[in-house]
């Protein structure tokens, strides 16, 4: 399993200031900052992320109570590098394109880096996709990544 340095620690963790809880909109765009490579810690055989609740094609109102499951895998905080451990990000109406960058922050790619295992969303009516993406202590994709299946749901 690939080790992380400390000075890869501490500098990931100063360009993710501010991962540690839900996601909150700025209500200003930042500029696209360009996505390093960083080492992919090892996800053991057969791990899994999923999602609980709601059920894919669910009819829902907001705010959307979503929550989250894991198996094979520990939930802990961001900054734990425990081995087999991790913490959820859910990816709402997005993809995640580049897996050996730190999963991005903003509100399509929310944090849960408390350990959080559920949340509730404030959606606009209308149709929504929704996915579990587990990443390691600096917010990398596990080598298989552990990511759920997405769901769509509708929003009254």
């Amino acid at each position: 399993m690939p080790r992380i340095s400390f000075c890869a620690l501490v500098a990931t963790s100063l360009l993710l200031s501010g991962c540690g809880g839900e996601s909150e909109p700025s209500g200003e765009k930042q500029p696209a900052a360009t996505p390093v490579a960083m080492p992919r810690t090892e996800s053991p055989p057969g791990a899994s992320v999923f999602i609980i609740s709601p059920a894919n094609g669910a009819v829902v109102s907001s705010p959307v109570n979503v929550k989250f499951g894991v198996s094979g895998m520990e939930v802990v905080p961001a900054g734990n590098t425990a081995p087999n451990s991790g913490h959820h990000h859910l990816l709402v109406n997005a993809e995640l394109d580049n897996l050996a960058a730190p999963i991005p922050s903003s509100e399509q790619f929310l944090h849960f880096g408390k350990g959080q295992t559920e949340t509730s969303l404030e959606l606009e009516p209308g149709e929504h996709t929704l996915q579990l993406m587990f990443g390691d202590a600096i917010h990398v994709p596990h080598d298989p990544p552990v990511q759920s299946a997405r769901i769509t749901i509708t929003v009254q």
